[in-house]
Formats: structure tokens, sequence, C-alpha cells
């Protein structure tokens, strides 16, 4: 099978694969040296290029992991897209946080992104995300600390996670972003009906999705027995998984966004590489928005 080609987030942004590898449980897939290499080589393999981190992810220990192969592999850096979010601070006494919270300071952003480029082997990330929206933001500090860390050559693109649209253009306004990844699935529409993905559309800005299976609720008939027979029945139709159609269900939509697929098992790279060569007819992708929805369209 021919490998992915890679899309261009934005206009001026980062050339990535059609969807991401995503990392955050990498701590608990029991993983040896071969078998991460394994598993990377593959999503490689099938053109799944972009893979997806956070500073916390693993109690701050996924990028050190990942970075193990990049480490041991330097020269496959070329050929991999590397993005990282900041911005969570959990309880951890250890550091002296007591109560979880948000620090897009630029002293905390700065820090992070040191700590990302030093676990992960490499001396710059492709795309830097601010996690959450934080009410302390100030838009104007977190766009110099942008500005500095792209001048000092760390970070080559910037963009938000989980923004609404106004926290979106608020701090679009002062520097450009590429992307805000949200959560988006056949079990959480809200991108596409609260102005998300509509102001992706406008912007001409390809949003990122975490949870697209809903973290694999969308496998399980019990989390909506008539969406999950509505999945069988086009994937019967179409010869492919119902993983594959729940993801060509989302990138379907006039936004174009990424997937994440955050899973071990080499199949779901599969799948997910699958879901990037299948479009659904129009009635077949009206019908699933009607069993997720338990009614049709007005």
């Amino acid at each position: 099978m021919t490998a992915l080609g890679k899309q261009g987030l934005a206009a001026s942004g980062p050339l990535l694969s059609p969807v991401a590898a995503g990392v955050w449980r990498l701590d608990e897939w029991g993983f040896d040296d071969a078998a991460l290499a394994a598993w990377v080589e593959y999503a490689l393999a099938l053109g799944i290029t972009t893979f997806d981190h956070a500073d916390l992810y693993g109690g701050f220990t996924c990028e050190a992991l990942f970075g193990r192969w990049l480490k041991a592999h330097p020269s496959r850096r070329d050929h991999i897209q590397l993005v990282s979010k900041c911005g969570i601070k959990p309880p951890m006494a250890e550091r002296g946080w007591q109560v979880k919270h948000y620090d897009t300071s630029a002293a905390h952003i700065t820090a992070s992104v040191e700590a990302s480029l030093r676990h992960l082997g490499t001396d710059y990330l492709d795309l830097l995300l601010i996690h959450r929206p934080d009410p302390l933001l100030d838009a104007d500090d977190v766009a110099d600390t942008f500005r500095r860390l792209f001048e000092a050559g760390k970070v080559r693109y910037f963009g938000v996670s989980n923004f609404t649209p106004s926290q979106y253009a608020l701090l679009a306004s002062r520097f450009p972003l590429v992307t805000n990844q949200v959560e988006a699935s056949l079990l959480h529409l809200d991108p596409l009906f609260d102005g998300t993905f509509d102001q992706c559309q406008q912007l001409r800005v390809r949003p990122m999705l975490w949870s697209p299976l809903a973290g694999g609720r969308l496998l399980d008939a019990a989390a909506n027995p008539v969406l999950h027979a509505a999945l069988q029945q086009v994937a019967g139709e179409r010869g492919v998984s119902v993983a594959t159609v729940a993801l060509a269900w989302l990138l379907q939509q006039p936004c174009k966004p990424l997937p994440i697929i955050g899973s071990r098992r080499l199949a779901s790279l599969d799948e997910a590489a699958a879901a990037c060569r299948l479009e659904l007819d129009r009635q077949q992708w009206f019908a699933l928005l009607q069993a997720a929805r338990g009614h049709e369209v007005a």
C-alpha cells in the first residue's frame, strides 16, 4: 500500500501526516526499546509521521520514553514531526504544586520547551500547543514568548488545544496560530455545532482531534447501540472496520481535521491509514450523524 502523503496544517503551517500517532499512554504500553522502534517504524511505513506529545503525559515521562528511540536513531528526525503541549501543572508535591492549575507564563512555557527538547532528544519542536485555555493567559506575553522560541529555532509553529473560538481568536490576534487541538468524535459532536470547526474553516486552519474514537467507546456497542449498529452497517457496506468508518466520518469535515490515534496496536494504525483513503457518500455520512444525535436533521 502506498504511504500517506503529508498535508499542510494551515496556509503557512507545517506539513504533517493526515493522521497523527498519539503517545499519551506510552508509559502504559510496556514497550522495550525494540518494541518501541517496531511501533514507530510501522507508523512511518504507513506514512504516519506526526507524533503527538505533551510535557505531562505519563507523569512527565512519555517524552523521555519516546526520546529513547529518537536518540538511538537521530537520522530519523528529518522524517518525523514532533508536536508537544504545555501549560498544565497537576498536583505534584515534589515540584511544589499543591493544586492543579494552568501556567502560561513566559518562564513556564520556555522551561517546558527546554525540557521537551531534552527529553525527546531534538533541538526543535515542529509544533507547540498551549494545552488548555488559562484564565490568566496574557495574550501579549504568550505571543512574545512564542516569538522568542521561534527566533531561537526551538519551535517552528504554534497553536492551542481545547480553546473556544473566542479564546483562539484572542491569541491569534497577537501571533499566527496553525491549529486548535480539540476533542471530537461521533460521541462528542460539540465542535461541529459550537463554532470551532466553522472558525477553522473560516481561517483555513486545520484542527487536530483528540479521542476521535471516544477513547475506544465507539467500538463498544454499549456506549450507543444505535450508533454502533449504524457504524457496523456502513463498515459492512464498505468492507472496512468500524474504527475506519468512524475516522473517515471525521475526515470528511470541510475544515480537514487531523485525528490523533493513541493505540499501541499496529492494527489501529492500519485502520487510521485506511480511513484516509475512504470517502463516505453523503447519505452514509448523515445516517451516522442521525444515529449519533438520536434524531434526523430538521
